[in-house]
C-alpha cells in the first residue's frame, strides 16, 4: 500500500500509467469487451468502470491541447443518447479535467482506438457501453522550475 495513492491501482496499472507517454491512450472498459490478442491487457475484474476511471484520473492528467481527449461509444445509433454511464463518465471526467467534454464515437472507431491504446484496462463493469477511452496529457512544471 502507498500513501495518497487509490487502493484500485493496483502494481500493474500503476506501471502502465506512469511508462505511458504523452498523447497516449487508456481504454477502460466493461467485461463484455473484446480485447485484441498481444493487447497488453489489465483486469480489474468487479470493479465498476466508473470506480476506475476515477482511481486512473486522480493520478493521470488529461490532453488538453487537442479538441478531444476522452471518448465515449455512440449507443443505439444515436450520439445524443445519453446513457447513465455515459453521464457518470462524464461527470467524473469535468471534475478532475474542467471543460473536457466526453466525445461520442462510433462504435466500430471505439473499439479500433481502444485496441490501439496503450493499455486496455477489463473492468467489470456489467453496463452495456461502459467504456471510455482517455488520452495522456502533460504534468507542467512547477513554478520557478
Amino acid at each position: 500500500m502507498l500513501i495518497g495513492i487509490d487502493p484500485l491501482l493496483s502494481p500493474d496499472l500503476l506501471h502502465a500509467l506512469r511508462s505511458m507517454g504523452h498523447r497516449q491512450d487508456i481504454a477502460i472498459v466493461d467485461a463484455n469487451f473484446p480485447c485484441e490478442p498481444g493487447a497488453r491487457v489489465i483486469r480489474l475484474d468487479g470493479i465498476s468502470a466508473t470506480a476506475a476511471l476515477e482511481a486512473v484520473l486522480s493520478v493521470l492528467p488529461l490532453e488538453v491541447e487537442e479538441p478531444a481527449s476522452a471518448w465515449r461509444m455512440i449507443a443505439h445509433d444515436d450520439p445524443e443518447e445519453i446513457l447513465p454511464v455515459f453521464a457518470d463518465f462524464a461527470e467524473i471526467v469535468d471534475r478532475h479535467s474542467p471543460g473536457t467534454p466526453l466525445t461520442a464515437i462510433d462504435p466500430g472507431d471505439f473499439k479500433a482506438q481502444a485496441s490501439a491504446a496503450y493499455a486496455i484496462l477489463v473492468t467489470g463493469e456489467r453496463r452495456l457501453y461502459g467504456g471510455i477511452i482517455v488520452r495522456k496529457g502533460v504534468v507542467p512544471p512547477s513554478v520557478g522550475a
